[in-house]
């Protein structure tokens, strides 16, 4: 047989995820011999053997690597056979151009939970136990090559057994750069206490009804027993979150199915292990305060060894599980930090002397698409569909996400927040320069939303030097974020649906009801929602009432008492807002499809006064949720869409005594065959919808069908949000087209 030496460069998720212990064994195995290294682009190997067994060797990689690899690609070069006995994993190469891709932080893998719940195993009930299978990545790294000295874990120096273990190829830990155990790892504190004290004092704090801050992979969560009512009612109040629903983690499958319904559980199994959106049961056995007024609870299961043993023994089936922070701060991942901003809120800190280099919130996911994609996929790549310049897209200043971007890929940040204060400015600039080093993007054009007042697109300018600043139209981006996801070139036009709260237009209104014809380059406004006047601002997004009132006005339909939202209005206030209404007085003009949403709950006497973002919307949707039902019917003009007819519709419902949950349905219903009429007038084979009133998901799931059954090639968000959390991508493409 024939013997050669191949060269083979491998590039895609190959560092932190076993990868070179993989080939170690897989070319042991057919008596090849080389080496493997990393290197700044990814991983580079030199095999040498029989040739029909380096046949074998690249086909094995290609189609059976580790779980947690994803290989783009594998470029093998034909090298002069120079013989050569063995094979070994070399230094890494630090030097060269390229980049490679970091793996994201992954949920503890079945063999080590097999090892942590096993007595006679030395890493029996070790919190911090992993492998090259599972266990923190992105959160450890300072840089790449991903070796031990780039990440937190460099401060531990390996005990004798842990050494032997990384150095034998035979074992599951070869040369798995966070591997530690209770001799050499971190150490997990509570008070003065230690180890499995430090554990079961802080699992008698929840048992006593009290808020447990307790160190994750990303972060900070704060944790309580989900069946306190009083307890989370506190921890509610603690942490100034209103109404807005709070996540649970349950112990296992079987007690996540007690909580919420479950068609397809590989989301909450799977190694990202995200919190689940799913309809509640409506026998949870949870705290009425943990999700008031919602239909959906958001579920997820433990993903470290320290939730795992969190809930051990004697403990409740669920707790909740939510960021540690005060409402609208960035998470606390640093100990000094956390001690000072989670006084108030905790009533003691589980903690441990690993260091988190950088936040990483939970993501939250619907079965359908993500609503916060952040740990376990951040910072994987998004393929473009088209070649860009090194890019930073600085997002929006709601549920903010950032992206760097470079060729064919962009690599978006974790969830970040809204920007609305130091901390999350802070926070932001942080990831930013984290993102650069591990991406070795350095970026030549900056690209903002195009609202003036932004504090993203602030950020981008003061920070921009010489480098160029381009502003994107909100729902623009939008409509190229769920193109660029479905990989279209921009060669042709799609009908765009972008449906939100609020963003910036053109024309200096508020929009958010729009139907755009576009591409990268540019969009044309087919029709919006009619303008009604926005008073308020942000005191409209508070109370939908105000928002009723504004339709009620814009439609011709006098205020009367017997309508829940006008009696929900105070009467001086009704007053100004009759005065602001009737003269312009500190009125903006908006479409927003989001506050048409909140109008006709308030209308519908669902919700007057909303403690979160889209509080209204969520529970309407709710109540209609499963109701077959007819539609109201839009005025569709020329140029604009108009809910005046419907509206008088909706009054005349409440006042014979229509149930709110028809009323939604006939909304909804509404909205879904709008769409369908827009995009039939508009002319294009391909609709694409955008905006965060799609994460609605009696109206995504209605409008998906009546537009397929049309015949129209329907684009939905699938890897990023469809809310402000999508929109850095969409700022790619547009501010690269330009």
């Amino acid at each position: 047989m024939s013997r050669g030496r191949r060269r083979i460069e491998v590039r895609g998720v190959v560092q932190g995820v076993g990868f070179r212990p993989f080939v170690y064994t897989t070319a042991a195995a057919l008596g090849l011999s080389g080496s493997v290294r990393n290197d700044p682009s990814g991983a580079l190997i030199e095999i040498e053997g029989e040739t029909d067994n380096l046949d074998a060797f690249v086909h094995t990689l290609a189609s059976n690597p580790p779980p947690l690899a994803v290989i783009e690609s594998l470029t093998p070069h034909d090298l002069p056979a120079c013989g050569g006995t063995g094979f070994h994993i070399a230094d890494t190469n630090q030097h060269g151009a390229g980049r490679t891709l970091a793996s994201p932080d992954v949920a503890m893998c079945a063999d080590c939970g097999a090892e942590l719940r096993d007595p006679t195993n030395r890493r029996y009930r070790h919190p911090f136990i992993n492998c090259t299978n599972c266990g923190p990545r992105f959160t450890i790294i300072a840089a790449l090559p991903y070796d031990r000295p780039s990440t937190s874990m460099s401060g531990f120096a390996m005990c004798a057994d842990c050494a032997r273990e990384y150095a034998d190829p035979a074992d599951r830990r070869f040369h798995a750069q966070p591997i530690c155990c209770p001799n050499c790892g971190p150490t997990l504190r509570f008070g003065d206490l230690t180890g499995d004290a430090a554990l079961a004092a802080a699992r008698d704090l929840i048992r006593d009804g009290k808020v447990l801050a307790v160190k994750g992979i990303g972060g900070y969560h704060l944790a309580c027993d989900a069946t306190d009512d009083g307890t989370v009612t506190t921890l509610r109040e603690r942490k100034r979150r209103g109404d807005k629903p709070f996540a649970v983690m349950a112990r296992d499958l079987d007690t996540a199915r007690t909580l919420v319904d479950i068609d397809d559980d590989r989301l909450l199994t799977g190694a990202q292990r995200p919190i689940v959106l799913l309809p509640r049961r409506q026998d949870a056995p949870v705290a009425a305060a943990v999700a008031p007024h919602n239909p959906d609870l958001g579920v997820m299961l433990p993903y470290a060894p320290l939730h795992e043993l969190l809930l051990d023994g004697p403990m409740p089936d669920a707790l909740v599980m939510t960021s540690g922070n005060l409402a609208g701060e960035p998470i606390c991942h640093a100990d000094d930090d956390a001690r000072e901003r989670l006084a108030g809120i905790a009533d003691g800190l589980l903690r441990h002397d690993r260091p988190i280099l950088v936040p990483c919130d939970d993501s939250v996911l619907r079965p359908e698409f993500p609503l916060r994609r952040s740990r376990g996929y951040a910072p994987l790549p998004v393929a473009l569909p088209v070649p860009v310049a090194p890019t930073l897209a600085v997002g929006g200043d709601l549920k903010n996400t950032f992206a760097l971007a470079d060729g064919r890929y962009a690599w978006l940040s974790g969830h970040i927040g809204d920007m609305d204060d130091l901390a999350t400015l802070s926070a932001f600039a942080t990831a930013e320069q984290h993102l650069e080093r591990l991406t070795g993007v350095t970026p030549t054009l900056l690209v903002t939303d195009a609202h003036p007042r932004y504090r993203s697109a602030d950020w981008a300018r003061r920070h921009a030097g010489a480098r160029p600043v381009r502003t994107v139209q909100h729902h623009h981006a939008h409509i190229a974020a769920v193109m660029a996801e479905h990989g279209l070139d921009g060669s042709q036009r799609v009908t765009g649906l972008a449906f939100d709260g609020t963003g910036y237009g053109p024309d200096g209104a508020v929009w958010g009801g729009e139907a755009l014809l576009a591409d990268y380059k540019g969009f044309h406004r087919l029709a919006h929602l009619a303008y009604v006047p926005l008073a308020g601002g942000d005191l409209a997004v508070r109370r939908p009432y105000r928002m009723a009132l504004a339709h009620l006005h814009a439609a011709g339909i006098k205020w009367d008492d017997d309508m829940p939202a006008v009696a929900a209005c105070p009467p001086e206030e009704r007053r100004v807002l009759a005065h602001q209404l009737d003269t312009g007085l500190r009125c903006v003009p908006t479409s927003s499809m989001g506050r048409l949403f909140d109008a006709v709950a308030a209308l519908a006497g669902v919700r007057q006064i909303s403690d979160y973002e889209a509080q209204a919307a969520i529970e309407f949707e709710g109540v209609g949720r499963g109701i077959a039902a007819g539609a109201y019917e839009f005025g569709l003009g020329t140029e604009s869409f108009d809910p005046a007819a419907m509206l008088r519709a909706i009054v005349h419902d409440v006042r014979t005594g229509v149930a709110p949950g028809v009323i939604s349905a006939r909304f909804h219903e509404a909205v879904a065959q709008l769409i369908v009429a827009l995009a039939e007038r508009a002319g294009q084979h391909t609709v694409a919808l955008s905006g965060g009133v799609f994460q609605n998901p009696t109206l995504l799931r209605r409008t998906t069908a009546l537009l397929s059954e049309r015949g129209f090639d329907v684009l939905t968000h699938q890897r990023v949000p469809p809310n402000d959390g999508g929109l850095a991508l969409g700022q790619l493409m547009v501010g690269n087209a330009s």
